[in-house]
């Protein structure tokens, strides 16, 4: 009687012949994609064993857009014991791929196992060295290259080689030559391979960049108050001099009049007060309507196309939400959300409230809406914007922006949103997962070291994989205490933590002035906020003065554009400080590794001892290396223990193992139980205060 075929002897498992567990990352168990940029490196994991001693191994593949497998990436047991494998894999098209673990028994690592124990002891001599000459033809049928073939093939001949001593034999099939090509052509029996995980890979700016908002309509000139487009080009080349990337415009449209609020939001505005951008629409027109004071819509395409040369992307806020007097309220009633006295409800986020503002209702004309929103967008695309910033999207349905963002992508995958959606964080996250490239955060509110170190370690966890956040230390609406009574040096180091924590950052229009006055003390809204008004700015005299913190900010922006560890987010761990206001953390990508040591304490200097986890910086636990400071342009050596001395808003980013700084490398020496004396000063290279960081440490060679 014959046998029965193998697949109708063994049926279908759900977990396969070698079990494969676990993967990740995954988003929504796989229902969603995991998102990842052109170049970005991350890690597969999957739990991956077998019944049994017999080895077990595992492999990811990649497979591209076009349906194109790439070659297996080996999986390592991350720890003995653990049966948790990793790997990590690095996409580098654009578009919708997939990966795939593949657990595989591998008989000749079994065989090399027992024949370590068997041949020097005598046993089953003959019987071992004839297994593996078998496995070695066996795997040698899979080799395609001829060269390489033939290692093996002479492997299997020397291993039956009965002149030879049978210690002489094994060795023969154990020679590193051998283990090269197995490496590359392994044996794989038996095999599973898991399901396909689908994966997004988009273009870089969806990761790392750095932003700057700002209003064109505070750019004017003395004669004519109300900027311009043409007269906002003017700010452009000081904007791209300090290193953004990306320039955020808030709404440029129309304003209504109908309940508009004057300056600090107050009920009652003069016929001088501007108005809200957020209101949205007047008789001059809706979304798809350039505001009549800042030009025509051939003047904002050609802003795009100034700020294209001067390497600024331009971001346009994208607020669906509409002022009395926009169209939509006639043209569209049944957009909005009616009360019983017939009176359409205005906007309130308890205890504020926006009567300038209707809220639109989503669920009278979903397919209305969706072509709509969808038209406005493209209609902004094809003046050159590529990036919205979407304001409060947690105020709609999650399904309206899951399907907008698909119908855009879908066309445009390089068009990037930006969730503005400071809220819970269920919201947040799943915002992030149906497509929002670029996710605000809660880094405005954590300035602890505790409360640093768990978010970013959240965001850099599990979430990296579909959750990008863009970190600002302050936005129109948000003025943190810390700001308000930290000062200056309060700017400077959430300057350097949001620059350098995160591959996105961005700061608000005043910033580099360290504008810090309140509304009222307990408010986070700034005094003559320029949401209802405008604030025009000296930036030449603020400079001229000392009061701008520009020449960080710059050197932020050009330390963030040379080390490529800083493009990524996944890469971010934290080390030891033996004080609670001073935090340390690295990135490293490949030989390029950066570490940061800042004094959180605005007001005070501090002293602490920082104890580094060598391994992830890529030493051995008692290496010395130079360590280059790029704030200050001096070099140290540092090992596994650190003494640092940091005066209010001082930090240190160092790169590891740069000795050479160029013309600011300042080498000295300095005992490591003393605070260090002051270097050199370089105002381009380092915060423009007087007052400079300081470190200890041996003097570098």
């Amino acid at each position: 009687m014959s046998a029965a075929p193998v697949d109708a002897a063994v049926p279908a498992t759900s977990v396969g012949r070698i079990p494969v567990l676990d993967v990740r990352p995954v988003v929504h168990g796989g229902r969603r994609p995991a998102k990842a940029v052109v170049g970005e490196t991350f890690e597969v994991t999957a739990t991956v064993f077998r019944e049994g001693h017999d080895a077990v191994a595992a492999d990811v593949v990649l497979t591209d857009p076009e349906g194109r497998r790439g070659p297996f990436t080996p999986m390592r047991e991350l720890a003995p014991g653990t049966d948790r494998w990793g790997a990590e894999v690095t996409p580098d098209a654009v578009g919708r791929w997939t990966y795939h673990v593949e657990a595989w028994g591998d008989p000749v690592a079994t065989w090399r196992r027992h024949a370590r124990i068997k041949i020097p002891a005598g046993i089953d001599t003959e019987l071992v060295l004839e297994e593996g000459a078998l496995l070695h033809e066996r795997a040698a049928a899979g080799v395609p290259e001829p060269d390489r073939r033939a290692v093996l093939l002479a492997a299997a001949d020397a291993l039956r080689d009965e002149r030879r001593p049978a210690s002489s034999r094994l060795a023969a099939g154990l020679t590193p030559q051998v283990e090269a090509v197995l490496a590359r052509h392994p044996l794989r029996d038996p095999l599973t391979t898991g399901d396909p995980m689908p994966l997004l890979v988009e273009r870089e700016r969806a990761l790392y960049g750095s932003w700057y908002e700002f209003f064109p309509r505070s750019e004017g000139t003395p004669t004519h108050p109300h900027g311009t487009f043409r007269t906002a080009a003017r700010r452009l080349p000081a904007i791209a001099a300090m290193g953004f990337d990306v320039l955020y415009l808030p709404p440029i449209h129309p304003i209504g009049t109908t309940h508009r609020k004057g300056k600090n939001n107050t009920l009652t505005p003069t016929p001088d007060d501007v108005g809200v951008p957020w209101a949205i629409g007047s008789p001059e027109g809706g979304h798809d309507t350039v505001h009549p004071q800042l030009g025509t819509l051939q003047d904002f395409t050609w802003f795009v196309t100034q700020a294209a040369r001067h390497g600024l992307e331009i971001a346009l806020d994208f607020a669906l939400q509409c002022s009395p007097d926009h169209p939509w309220v006639h043209k569209h009633p049944d957009w909005f959300n009616h009360r019983p006295d017939h009176t359409i409800a205005h906007a309130e986020n308890p205890p504020k409230k926006y009567q300038d503002i209707y809220p639109i209702a989503f669920d009278t004309d979903p397919q209305g809406l969706h072509a709509e929103t969808c038209r406005i967008l493209r209609h902004w695309m094809r003046t050159g914007v590529r990036i919205f910033r979407v304001d409060n999207p947690h105020t709609k349905p999650v399904a309206f922006w899951e399907r907008v963002i698909a119908d855009i992508n879908r066309t445009d995958p390089d068009v990037i949103f930006l969730a503005e959606a400071f809220t819970r964080p269920a919201m947040m996250h799943t915002l992030a997962a149906i497509g929002f490239q670029q996710s605000y955060t809660y880094f405005t509110w954590r300035t602890t070291k505790r409360e640093l170190t768990e978010y970013l370690t959240e965001l850099s966890g599990q979430a990296a994989c579909y959750m990008r956040p863009n970190l600002f230390p302050n936005t129109p609406d948000i003025l943190h205490a810390y700001l308000q009574h930290g000062g200056r040096p309060a700017f400077e180091v959430r300057a350097v933590l949001a620059a350098t924590l995160s591959p996105a950052w961005g700061i608000y229009s005043g910033y580099e002035l360290c504008e810090n006055t309140p509304l009222r003390e307990g408010c986070e809204e700034y005094l003559d906020s320029e949401k209802y008004q405008l604030t025009p700015r000296d930036w030449e005299a603020a400079e001229r003065e000392g009061r701008s913190i520009a020449p960080l900010i710059t050197r932020l922006n050009t330390i963030r554009r040379e080390n490529p560890a800083l493009h990524l987010l996944r890469n971010l761990r934290f080390h030891q400080a033996d004080q609670d206001p001073v935090i340390v953390y690295s990135k490293r990508r490949g030989a390029n590794t950066v570490l940061v040591v800042a004094n959180l304490d605005p007001h005070h200097t501090q002293e602490a001892t920082v104890t580094l986890d060598m391994p992830q910086l890529g030493l051995d636990r008692h290496e010395s290396v130079p360590v280059h400071d790029e704030l200050t342009g001096e070099t140290y050596h540092w090992g596994r223990a650190n003494y640092v001395r940091l005066e209010p808003g001082g930090a240190h980013v160092l790169v590891v193992g740069r000795k050479d700084g160029g013309p600011h490398d300042h080498d000295r020496t300095a005992a490591v139980s003393a605070p260090a004396s002051p270097g050199p000063h370089d105002a381009a290279a380092r915060p423009s205060r007087p007052s400079t960081p300081q470190i200890g440490g041996s003097p570098a060679s």
